[in-house]
């Protein structure tokens, strides 16, 4: 196939004759009946560190309303549409995730088909990192991504005929929560409360009191804290939701103790569980991750794989071989939940799948005898209180880059969201987005108006601390300025005379 303008380029199609992807060196100019795009500077991963995506759920949603967009565009209709990435490996494996996503999501097809149409030519793609500082043992690929939507849209987590755009990008921001929906109705993932709302050491620090609006609008009923102390739990439980500490030490991996109460204490939550360590994403995406492979029976790297899609940075370091190490009793665990739910299985079966858990329990991840079954604490949440760890590093990080000078408080505007009837919330159609641009242009004109005050109030002090003569030259107008200068001449004129 021969395109215009691009050289030699490594091209695929995805829809015959209609869309197709390239990976081009040279920047391509549309012509009369090809139309050329690209998103790398457009949709662009934040990263901590070294990592570089997957993009989240956000831009996923956003670049398939393009897609679709240019496809039923009357100017298009007759044009081959081609999305293009240049040379840069990073942005081509994201591109390429895009692509493979509107496959698997608005075209039907399966992960491996998606995956094939774009191993075209001589073409790889670097796999994915984690946002650990350093080198990297553990990747995830675009084939374990595809395989998470795909089952994400199985499952009902992912729906983009009610996803929320505006609420999304609103909420993950570190400055309006930081918060993100890993399963809908069911697990939110969000950043430490502390004790007030302040700005602290690069980040934004939110108080019990400022997430418990949205939390009682979402339907949250539980809280896991896996974090040490920042808050005291009354001003949760007090307000009526379930509060639980599990404990362990950051960048760290949990005990089996701690991911079986864990997962206790979500099976029998009766609302959303809304679960946060210091950053929200190592140690919450391993446990959330723990529950779906459970009980959706995802691979580990496909649980990572969307739970990074949700909430990119999410799961860290020796947390990934982690998830390796305990699919398989898991999905064991899952299949006997299941079985017990629908009350299938005989006594025979059920002590026999006892006795293959109970083995399970006694291997720790280390291959050593699991010594610590009932004690799930193994750390004391004073190992955190004075020293700087993973968690603040990528939470600052965070902060730094999504941080605005003018940002409202999360207490002002969660306050008033729940005061406002559901359907108010921010949504695609952009009514609440409406309101809160409203919000800002009514702000702003505000502001301008009360320019004007301020305005003569500095002219006024000004002018009380200038000096004699250089007020008097400042009122002197150009009605005056000739007649005196005409004075001045006649007076030295007739000084010479004498």
């Amino acid at each position: 196939m021969s395109l215009e303008g691009a050289g030699t380029p490594l091209v695929t199609e995805v829809i015959k004759d209609r869309l197709c992807f390239a990976i081009l060196y040279s920047r391509p100019k549309s012509s009369s009946n090809v139309h050329y795009f690209s998103i790398d500077n457009e949709l662009e991963y934040e990263n901590f560190y070294a990592d570089f995506g997957p993009l989240n759920l956000a831009m996923v949603y956003r670049y398939c309303c393009k897609i679709n967009k240019k496809l039923k565009s009357i100017t298009m209709m007759r044009k081959k549409i081609i999305h293009f990435t240049g040379p840069d490996q990073r942005k081509q494996a994201n591109a390429a995730f895009l692509v493979g996503c509107y496959m698997v999501i608005y075209l039907g097809k399966t992960p491996e088909e998606a995956y094939r149409i774009l191993m075209f030519g001589d073409t790889s793609y670097i796999p994915f990192r984690d946002a650990a500082y350093g080198s990297c043992n553990f990747y995830i690929t675009l084939l374990d991504c595809f395989y998470a939507v795909k089952k994400a849209m199985q499952y009902g987590f992912l729906n983009f005929n009610s996803f929320n755009l505006d609420e999304y990008e609103y909420y993950e921001k570190a400055e309006n929560g930081d918060l993100n929906w890993i399963i809908p109705d069911r697990f939110l993932a969000f950043c430490g409360p502390h004790s007030r709302t302040r700005l602290e050491s690069g980040y934004h620090q939110h108080s019990p009191e400022a997430y418990i609006p949205y939390f009682k609008n979402h339907n949250v009923t539980t809280i896991i804290r896996l974090n040490k102390r920042m808050y005291d739990a009354k001003r949760f439980t007090n307000a009526g939701f379930d509060h639980y500490d599990l404990f362990f030490a950051d960048g760290s991996t949990p005990t089996d103790a701690i991911v079986k109460e864990f997962l206790d204490v979500c099976e029998n939550a009766e609302g959303a569980i809304a679960v946060h360590c210091k950053a929200g994403l190592g140690r919450t995406g391993t446990l959330i991750a723990c529950y779906i492979m459970k009980h959706y029976r995802m691979t580990a790297t496909e649980a990572i794989a969307w739970v990074r899609i949700c909430r990119p940075g999410s799961v860290i370091g020796p947390q990934q071989q982690f998830l390796m190490m305990k699919q398989a009793s898991l999905w064991m665990e899952g299949d006997y939940f299941r079985q017990k739910l629908k009350g299938q299985e005989n006594g025979k079966h059920r002590a026999a799948v006892s006795k293959l858990l109970l083995a399970v329990d006694d291997i720790s991840i280390n291959g050593v005898e699991n010594e610590d079954k009932q004690e799930h604490e193994l750390y004391s949440d004073d190992d955190e209180i004075n020293a700087v760890t993973q968690g603040d590093r990528l939470r600052a990080l965070k902060s730094r880059r999504q941080s605005k000078t003018n940002a409202i408080p999360l207490t002002v505007i969660l306050q008033s969201s729940v005061q406002s009837c559901k359907t108010s919330e921010p949504n695609i159609s952009g009514s609440a987005g409406i309101t809160k641009r409203t919000t800002r242009s009514a702000s702003r004109k505000s502001s301008f108006k009360s320019l004007i005050p301020q305005r003569e109030r500095r002219k006024r002090n000004a002018l009380q601390q200038m000096p004699l003569t250089a007020l008097w030259y400042s009122h002197c107008s150009a009605a005056f300025a000739l007649p005196s200068f005409f004075i001045v001449f006649l007076l030295f004129f007739n000084f010479l005379q004498n």
